[in-house]
């Protein structure tokens, strides 16, 4: 079968709205290269931050309507997905989450002739039921696509899925809207702040915020005026509320919900924390080194790979610990030329190594390889 340019694509996330998932569809989705390829985007959940993104990029996005597997809910969308497939052409299905329970094998009974499916973080934060799920939709992919070298050793040695089957695809920054400025600016929630220790992330207990605001307590004496800001929604933040009150930082604390304007928040921070205990390749963290913080973030996962295992572009702690944290807050806090070093290094490396258009090229890269294996 030839290969007809632009080839038709259909990427799946269960939702569009905030989360790094859902972030990394809709910047693939808007930078994948016209010329070779058509993207469409299908969702569970037709509503949300990104799916506005998507709308407003003019890629289409079909509407499946999906809450359970063992239903006629998922009868229905089976057959509106595989017409969909027949009607559009598609040619490859790419699923960069959970969705590819469904969708993989939908796709595979069409004739879809690559189908992709993605494993871009630790599967053990998910329910036992998920993670069988997805281990059966391994064997329908034709790769697993994942974001670090961490989360290619996890899917090899803990997942037993064969190396020859597993890409790596690093994400990538929109540089344009991510880049760091020349001093910080601050909106007014943190107006008359010296210093702000920050975060941006959606607030789930794995994201370890609770250590974040403990380490914050023990250093906020090193720096009068100093703020914590962290940046998302989710059900983490009652006890978020009642945690930074418990612990006295009350007033010195910004909580912000969720938006689109990520960039401006970030480059309010003097130094970003990601303390998660599970972690594969951060968008967060990624973007807040775009934009010219200095970071720190716990010794799981990816994150290594992007700060450096040396330290070479920002501080790494020992997950959970407390003390490791504020100790390391305690050095850039007080140490303002080792700051700038350390962003400044981290910014260049996300400049070089870490753009959308990298990240786009390499996805480009995997797909045309898959088509050529399938198609000839």
């Amino acid at each position: 079968m030839r290969i007809e340019r632009p080839v038709a694509v259909l990427i799946m996330a269960r939702e569009l709205d905030q989360g790094g998932v859902e972030r990394d569809v809709a910047k693939i989705a808007m930078h994948l290269d016209r010329s070779r390829f058509t993207p469409h985007v299908a969702t569970y959940y037709a509503k949300g931050l990104r799916y506005e993104e998507l709308r407003a990029a003019g890629i289409p996005i079909l509407d499946l309507p999906l809450r359970s597997l063992l239903s006629m809910e998922a009868v229905r969308s089976a057959m509106k997905l595989r017409r969909y497939i027949k009607e559009h052409g598609i040619r490859i299905v790419h699923s960069y989450d959970a969705s590819g329970v469904f969708a993989l094998p939908v796709a595979r009974t069409a004739g879809v002739p690559v189908v992709i499916g993605s494993q871009l973080s630790y599967r053990t934060i998910l329910d036992s039921r998920t993670q069988r799920l997805l281990r059966l939709s391994d064997h329908v992919a034709d790769v697993v696509l994942v974001n670090c070298e961490a989360i290619r050793r996890y899917m090899i040695e803990d997942e037993g899925v064969s190396p020859d089957r597993v890409e790596i695809c690093y994400n990538g920054v929109v540089t344009a809207e991510f880049h760091s400025a020349n001093g910080r600016v601050r909106p007014e929630p943190l107006a008359g702040a010296s210093l702000v220790i920050g975060t941006v992330c959606v607030l789930r207990p794995e994201k370890a915020l609770l250590l974040l605001q403990e380490a914050f307590a023990r250093v906020r004496h090193l720096e009068a005026g100093m703020k914590l800001l962290i940046v998302g929604s989710g059900p983490e933040l009652p006890k978020l509320q009642e945690n930074a009150a418990r612990l006295g930082i009350g007033g010195a604390t910004v909580f912000i919900s969720a938006t689109r304007d990520v960039a401006a928040w970030l480059r309010s921070m003097d130094i970003f924390v990601l303390p998660s205990y599970s972690e594969a390749f951060s968008n967060s963290l990624l973007e807040a080194m775009a934009c010219g913080c200095s970071v720190i973030g716990s010794r799981v996962g990816g994150t290594p790979e992007l700060i450096g295992s040396n330290e070479e572009r920002g501080f790494l702690f020992e997950s959970g610990n407390t003390a490791d944290l504020a100790a390391k807050l305690g050095r850039l806090i007080e140490d303002q030329a080792l700051r700038c070093e350390l962003a400044s290094r981290a910014a260049r490396f996300v400049r070089e190594n870490l753009t959308i258009e990298i990240a786009a090229q390499r996805t480009a890269a995997i797909y045309d390889e898959l088509l050529k294996r399938k198609l000839g």
